[in-house]
């Protein structure tokens, strides 16, 4: 279960439930994956509201290697999300509003449909 004073989320990834979290080492994969060059910049670069599909795939694969999981980017770009492109939309905003402070208290980036079970 997801911890979100910890900065951590759950998210239905093909059927599966993970835990995401940026933790210091994925923001500096962020971070150099996304060419920022600080935190500051980083963060900049998500309230100006314009990721790339590539950003949220990063923020995602991120998240879940921050959370233990062993995955590549490539392997997360396989992975479905039940809501199409809105339910990776809101997994990465779940994601950076948990870590940068943003998050509310019960962390459910896109909850589990009937059809996931």
């Amino acid at each position: 279960m997801a911890n979100a004073k910890r900065g951590e989320i759950e998210a239905q990834l093909s059927g599966k439930t993970y835990t995401l979290c940026l933790t210091l080492g994925a923001l500096a994969e962020l971070e150099s994956g996304m060419g920022a060059a600080d935190l500051v910049a980083l963060a900049e670069r998500f309230e100006a509201n314009r990721l790339s599909a590539r950003d949220i795939l990063r923020i995602i694969g991120c998240g879940l290697r921050g959370a233990g999981h062993a995955v590549t980017d490539e392997e997360v770009s396989r992975m479905k999300v039940s809501e199409g492109l809105a339910g990776y939309v809101r997994i990465a905003a779940s994601l950076l509003a948990a870590t940068f402070g943003d998050a509310p208290e019960t962390q459910a980036a896109n909850p589990p449909t009937p059809q996931d079970a």
